[in-house]
């Protein structure tokens, strides 16, 4: 699990965003910001303030923690929790997708599934209703051994 960058998720920076609503980028949020644009992960705040700190050490936890809050609240992230019980984080600026979370490793898999979002609004349309947002997570054990497995694009 890096937290190297994804050429696929560059939908606009998070800085850019806070910006944009008004929201001051002081010197520790610039570097924040950046360490999240660039996650593909989603990591908890004691791992992103590990990552913060690797680029300006001075940084404090609690500094981590009121940015990440004032972040969510401001819709420019999105916190989930997984199996583990920790909120962990993700830019909300990116193309929907689910979730599958490996029981076994808690790592997550981020997939989309056309099959699944038809179902979804079928299922709505029926209840007489219209979708306007989900989650849908996952929560799995591994149908074979480790080394069997087929590969697929692990994000978490």
């Amino acid at each position: 699990m890096s937290g190297e960058a994804d050429p696929d998720r560059d939908l606009g920076s998070i800085a850019e965003r806070c910006r944009a609503q008004g929201l001051r980028m002081t010197g520790p949020r610039r570097v924040i910001t950046d360490v999240l644009d660039r996650a593909v992960d989603h990591p908890d705040v004691e791992e992103l303030h590990r990552r913060v700190s690797e680029i300006e050490p001075r940084i404090a936890l609690s500094t981590v923690y009121r940015t990440v809050r004032l972040l969510v609240e401001a819709g420019i992230l999105e916190r989930h929790q997984f199996i583990d019980g920790r909120a962990r984080y993700e830019n909300a600026d990116h193309e929907h997708h689910d979730h599958l979370i490996d029981m076994t490793t808690g790592t997550v898999i981020e997939f989309r599934s056309p099959e699944i979002e038809e179902l979804q609004a079928r299922i709505a349309e029926g209840l007489g209703y219209r979708i306007t947002g989900h989650r849908l997570q996952l929560f799995c054990v591994p149908l074979q051994a480790r080394g069997r497995r087929r590969t697929v694009t692990k994000r978490g």
